[in-house]
């Protein structure tokens, strides 16, 4: 993890959301729920160094980097946060979220959460969404039924995720994604709260 430097973003009238939790937990699902209910929506795509997956596109699911090329932006200070995690970095790239956030939508980033907590450090304006699984033996059937990973890559998923939920506390709202209507309904209702607060804080 980088040290952490104040970050100027001019967000406007858009708020930026952090959407964080486990890996396997159902970020990515409730994402893109968030975007077909509410077109004020957008999320940033993250960068990473790990090899393009079958069915993805670069640019969709992620900028997929070499090393190199992600070490000129690192260097080049154009992430708002970035880390390594489980030998391979990602990143958001900060010109993607002032992008979205010139348009004057809300700006959603799905990231893990040393990532939103660094983001926490730099950026004093975002809202922070921390999103669980409804037990920790659900959390693993849903890795599990992924088939992604080998047995040891699900062992050390799950040792990272132990350590992210002790993070929960640094999250300003928690959600449990037991069903994914009910999830997206509730971080939508936080996201009308907000901006409301944000509204009244601008005029």
């Amino acid at each position: 993890m980088v040290a952490a430097q104040k970050d100027e973003l001019v967000q406007g009238k858009g708020l930026l959301i952090i959407i964080s939790g486990p890996s396997g937990v159902g970020k990515g699902t409730i994402c893109q729920e968030l975007l077909r209910r509410d077109t004020n929506l957008a999320v940033s795509t993250s960068a990473t160094t790990r090899a393009i997956g079958p069915g993805e596109t670069d640019g969709k699911e992620y900028y997929f980097f070499s090393d190199q090329a992600f070490q000129e932006v690192v260097e080049q200070d154009g992430f708002l946060e970035w880390a390594e995690v489980h030998g391979k970095r990602y990143g958001t790239l900060k010109s993607r979220v002032q992008e979205i956030l010139d348009t004057g939508r809300d700006c959603i980033l799905e990231i893990d959460v040393q990532g939103g907590i660094q983001v926490r450090e730099k950026v004093g304006a975002c809202v922070l969404i921390f999103v669980k699984a409804p037990s920790e033996e659900e959390l693993v059937r849903r890795i599990t039924a992924r088939d992604r990973e080998t047995p040891e890559e699900i062992k050390r998923r799950m040792m990272t995720d132990q350590w992210e939920m002790t993070q929960e506390e640094k999250y300003q709202y928690s959600v449990v994604n037991e069903h994914v209507d009910t999830v997206v309904e509730e971080v939508l209702g936080i996201i009308r709260e907000e901006r409301k607060t944000n509204a009244s804080t601008i005029h």
